[in-house]
């Protein structure tokens, strides 16, 4: 994070003092590494071709001519297409409603035509095709960024591309559970709007669904199949876009280039601090791998990122930076990023509110002044998430409960004496902050150099880095989903953290030697505790519930003693070495921010002991069932619906855990009854994925027509629900002979069989 230069604002030069190629060199890189590595996971070329021209023509080209419209003056280049190409998600949330619902998705790639067409015929708009920008990003802050990308992106190859091929090729492949059910979304969302949950058909879905529409947007534009989409190109997409997007923002608003890359690097370099292989999942997250086992996070980030530059921008933006403002374009920009956050996540908005009501409130008291643009903002977030709640989401909570510190109590040991039991919730209080909260340590630092006086985007990012903890601490559910509150904040907190991190390094005014020096450190401190977590990572044995904590602590204790040990000796190292004078904040502070380094690494490495890539509830995904899934989806229409006779992932004490999303992910087709676990009206119930069909005279008709098939009954399946085709698993029961007389086979294999109603 050091490798950046530090200087003032101003590192960024004229761009005539550089030959162009050099200049757009670490973008090619970057791009060059996310390709190579995604050719080393089997993805084709021509895929990847595909994929990037849909990019860059139906993304990128419309989103940037329009954020050039929107903001006042153009700052860089890398700014306006990170920008242009999160308005682009945007403009095609839009595009994509409007041709699904009126029936015709094929033509959803004429969609850039409309924005295209107006800049290349309107002269006023015409200037925005071609910019002259007054600063380039320095030669170090673009090779830093792009190197975090292809870091990052070499940790996805680890824990999760060469680990999940895009169709499984053999009966033993074990997949996170979650992957084919947001399958099955996309796939919905290639022809219905809003989409419905696949598993039922005609059930709404009142879900976050607006990421799975833009898999099925990339899959409609650029012509690349589903299952490669989500398996292999969005995911190291999105996330790219992500860094980039943290380090154009924490520029913009810091006014320091440097901060946003050191930002960059917190949120996709850093892990959580205590990772071992034996625990992943404390506090209900672990590493990153939120990142591909929920890809409607990574997307809502791309949303919440240029929201915060724009909300910054309106609650009042710090002194001194020399970014051009976004000037009256931060309006719009922030009604357009309010209204797509409201489906990318759930977690979203309540972070962005609370984070504007701080800043409105301490405004109010501190300054003793109305903050109108804050109001107005919040209002404007209100209303979004006032749309979220009863339209999207139809007043579903999804399981999100009033349940204060559940996701705390776990590790506290009961049992225990008062005072037992209050160290216990300081112990796991502290081991809470550690693993989570310490990438936002440089927020700290800035409260201690500009003595609590924060200005009112500081106060706003403070309010967002506090807001997710505080939601994630205030709410419970039974899925650990409330984790999300968390990585919402850190959207902020790696920003503010950057911030503090900036200020500290240019009061240590290090020369060009020592911020080599100080690299060289960082990096090699980073090895060192990588290797060592390393070579001690077990698996989880069976021990006491709040066991997971103690491997954190034990870490946060080691590492407490050379600190103390060097505080105490910092004096006679000055002494010797009299350069360090002023220098040991910046040391202590950056040794901080890097010790969840070995996170990504041993999230990677932990594939050995969970073959699926995660340490979560995995389903069979056997190549015979997906076969027969694949062979629907080429043979049927969209809006055909599937009957099966598989409805749970396992049976435990002759109860259906309802978690089967194999057929309505694969097919891309809705399923009249295949898994009804994740159903929005069923999420949170106390018997879990246990619980029952809501429907059973449903239930038995689809049942019936594989066990006991008449004529009357596959045409009232044929006629009353839409069913075209039965999809059977001989291993869950064979099908009755009879079936064979009333409806056509067309396919089978040694699992699986597949008849169409006549």
């Amino acid at each position: 994070m050091t490798a950046v230069a530090t200087g003032a604002a101003t590192a960024a030069v004229d761009p005539r003092r550089r030959p162009a190629a050099l200049r757009v060199a670490p973008a090619v890189a970057g791009y060059a590494a996310v390709a190579a590595v995604l050719l080393a996971a089997g993805t084709p070329a021509g895929a990847i071709a595909r994929w990037t021209a849909y990019a860059a023509l139906a993304v990128l080209l419309p989103g940037t001519l329009v954020f050039r419209a929107l903001r006042r003056r153009p700052h860089t280049l890398v700014e306006d297409l990170a920008m242009g190409a999160a308005v682009g998600l945007v403009l095609e949330l839009v595009a994509w409603a409007g041709f699904t619902a009126a029936g015709l998705p094929g033509w959803l790639r004429l969609w850039p035509l409309a924005v295209v067409a107006p800049f290349a015929a309107v002269p006023r708009l015409r200037r925005h095709w071609r910019v002259r920008y007054p600063t380039v990003a320095p030669v170090g802050w673009a090779w830093s960024l792009a190197g975090v990308v292809a870091g990052f992106t070499l940790y996805l190859y680890g824990s999760f591309l060469a680990v999940n091929p895009v169709l499984p090729t053999d009966e033993g492949q074990a997949q996170y559970i979650d992957l084919a059910f947001q399958l099955s979304i996309a796939g919905a969302a290639t022809h219905q709007v809003p989409p419905e949950v696949p598993q039922v058909a005609g059930e709404p879905l009142h879900y976050h669904w607006f990421g799975f529409a833009h898999l099925a947007a990339t899959s409609l534009v650029s012509g690349v199949d589903l299952p490669t989409v989500l398996f292999r190109l969005a995911v190291p997409a999105l996330c790219a876009l992500a860094a980039v997007l943290v380090a154009v923002v924490g520029w913009r608003i810091t006014g320091r280039p440097y901060a946003g890359v050191v930002a960059a690097a917190l949120l996709f370099t850093v892990g959580e601090f205590g990772f071992e292989n034996g625990w992943r999942q404390l506090f209900g997250s672990q590493a990153t791998f939120i990142v591909w086992g929920s890809p409607s996070m990574t997307y809502s980030w791309v949303l919440l990122l240029p929201l915060i530059a724009a909300l910054g921008e309106l609650v009042g933006r710090a002194r001194g930076v020399a970014v051009p403002a976004l000037g009256r374009g931060a309006w719009a920009l922030a009604v357009l990023f309010l209204a797509a956050s409201t489906g990318a996540k759930a977690s979203s908005l309540p972070v962005v509110l609370a984070a504007l009501a701080l800043t409105a409130a301490a405004t109010l008291v501190l300054c003793r002044r109305l903050p109108r643009k804050a109001l107005v903002a919040a209002g404007l977030a209100l209303a979004a998430q006032g749309f979220a709640t009863a339209v999207l989401f139809a007043f579903e909570s999804h399981g999100v409960v009033l349940a204060p510190f559940s996701g705390l109590r776990p590790y506290v040991p009961a049992g225990r004496s008062a005072g037992g039991t209050a160290l216990w919730w300081a112990l796991v209080g502290l081991a809470f902050l550690l693993n989570l909260q310490l990438r936002v340590a440089g927020a700290a630092a800035l409260l201690r150099l500009r003595r609590g006086r924060l200005e009112p985007v500081q106060v706003f990012l403070l309010g967002g880095a506090l807001a997710g903890p505080a939601i994630y601490l205030l709410v419970g559910h039974p899925g650990s989903s409330n984790q999300y509150f968390t990585r919402t904040g850190f959207a902020f907190g790696v920003l503010l953290s950057a911030w503090g991190w900036a200020e500290v390094a240019e009061r240590a005014a290090l020369s060009p030697r020592g911020r080599w020096l100080l690299g060289a450190g960082t990096a090699g401190f980073a090895v060192l505790l990588t290797a060592v977590q390393l070579g001690s990572a077990t698996s989880s044995p069976a021990v006491p519930a709040y066991a997971p904590v103690l491997p954190l602590l034990r870490w946060a204790a080691v590492l407490t003693v050379p600190a103390v040990l060097v505080f105490l000796c910092w004096p006679a190292l000055v002494g010797r070495w009299p350069g360090l004078a002023g220098r040991g904040g910046l040391v202590l502070l950056t040794a901080v921010l890097t010790a969840g380094a070995p996170g990504l690494v041993l999230d990677a490495a932990a594939t050995r002991v969970y073959p699926n890539g995660g340490a979560y509830p995995v389903v069979a995904m056997p190549a015979s069932r997906v076969e027969a899934a694949r062979w629907v989806h080429a043979h049927s229409a969209p809006g055909d619906v599937l009957a099966t006779n598989a409805h749970c992932r396992e049976v435990v004490d002759g109860w259906c855990d309802a978690r089967s999303f194999w057929l309505s992910g694969y097919a891309e087709r809705s399923v009249l009854v295949e898994g009804w676990a994740f159903a929005p009206r069923m999420v949170g119930r106390p018997d879990g994925p246990y619980a029952p069909f809501w429907d059973t005279d449903r239930q038995r008709a689809n049942d019936e027509a594989f066990t006991a098939p008449t004529a009357t009954g596959l045409a009232d399946l044929r006629d009353r629900y839409g069913v075209r085709w039965l999809v059977v698993d001989r291993q869950v029961g064979a099908e009755s002979p009879a079936l064979r007389t009333l409806a056509d086979l067309r396919f089978e294999n040694s699992r699986t069989a597949v008849y169409r109603l006549r």
